[in-house]
């Protein structure tokens, strides 16, 4: 009698190791009003699946490199915690949070339902000083859809074709994005937010066992250019970072580029990893770190592997080096 084929946990990374199936992140619920660079939304799945089956239940999450906010979002939304602190050292994206937390998000609805987008008016209304932080919010809000790439660093500027020849409009979904908004609001108690150093809120949780983390740092390890290209704050002690997640006693899960120097780091301080699939700005297929205490979970995900380790393994006759891919694990001897 044949069996029938049991049903995928993980549908979107169901399928052949070659090529793997990214997740079509059309299919994750849209929470953020951010358009973010290296934003997280492929990754909620996978997010989703951890915190809903962790043991102890977890209550509270902790995202020190919030960003656009996707998974803190959702953990909320879908009642995977009871409470987010959510942090984040960029002062115009935490002006957004933090109007958020201090009740201003249907302010922040409202004046986008309200405002005729066009080049001059964005250019008139970002270059105002003196704002509040709401206002400073809403500013932000405007050069993240305008700008290309949603790209808020310095030297960033506003689009020049966008989608079908669009423009600045192109990524400006009014009705959309104040729906995001107005939906905050009724989360918005639940939220803590700090703008500080990420680093100092993972140390000052760290020894909290009914805490999660999800640590997503700026892509600076190995000399990689993007953080420094995409984000204002990219200075990141990488290796202070490690550590601090040493002395973690509730559980975390962390996301890096798929680097020599990252995967050493995981290496030197005994944490597992995987690669999983994701879709560049690009549509590019590519595959991205994960690292944790415990990954033999995601090893039921067909897409999801760990990644091979050169070794450098010297032959006694010939006296000379030779490389040998493996797993994580030790060489053969």
């Amino acid at each position: 009698m044949k069996l029938p084929k049991q049903r995928s946990l993980f549908p979107e990374l169901s399928g052949d190791l070659s090529p793997p199936k990214p997740v079509n992140v059309a299919c994750i619920p849209q929470r953020s009003p951010f358009r973010y660079p290296g934003g997280k939304t492929w990754f909620v799945p996978t997010f989703r699946d951890w915190a809903a089956n962790h043991y102890p239940e977890p209550k509270i999450l902790i995202e020190p490199f919030a960003g656009g906010g996707i998974i803190s979002l959702t953990a909320l939304f879908e009642n995977l915690v009871s409470r987010v602190v959510m942090v984040e050292i960029d002062e115009d994206i935490a002006a957004v949070w933090q109007s958020v937390v201090d009740g201003h998000a249907e302010w922040i609805a409202n004046k986008i339902l309200s405002f005729d987008l066009t080049k001059e008016s964005v250019v008139a209304e970002i270059t105002k000083s003196n704002v509040d932080t709401r206002e400073k919010a809403f500013h932000t809000i405007l050069k993240n859809r305008t700008f290309h790439g949603g790209i808020l660093a310095e030297g960033s500027g506003f689009l020049k074709y966008g989608e079908n020849g669009k423009g600045i409009k192109s990524r400006w979904y009014p009705t959309t994005l104040a729906k995001r908004f107005f939906n905050l609001k009724h989360v918005a108690d639940r939220i803590s937010f700090h703008k500080e150093d990420g680093l100092k809120v993972i140390q000052r949780y760290s020894q909290h066992r009914d805490v999660i983390f999800f640590i997503d740092p700026p892509y600076t390890a190995g000399g990689k250019r993007a953080g420094k290209r995409l984000y204002r704050h990219f200075t990141l002690d990488h290796e202070q970072l490690f550590t601090l997640c040493e002395s973690i006693k509730g559980d975390f899960l962390m996301t890096y580029d798929n680097t020599d120097e990252a995967k050493s780091m995981a290496r030197n301080h005994r944490f597992q990893m995987r690669l999983i699939p994701m879709k560049n700005t690009h549509h590019a297929t590519m595959e991205e770190l994960v690292i944790g205490r415990d990954l033999s979970w995601m090893d039921r995900y067909p897409a999801v592997h760990e990644p091979l380790t050169e070794y450098n393994i010297v032959c006694k006759k010939e006296r000379v080096p030779k490389k040998c891919s493996s797993g994580q694990s030790k060489p053969r001897h």
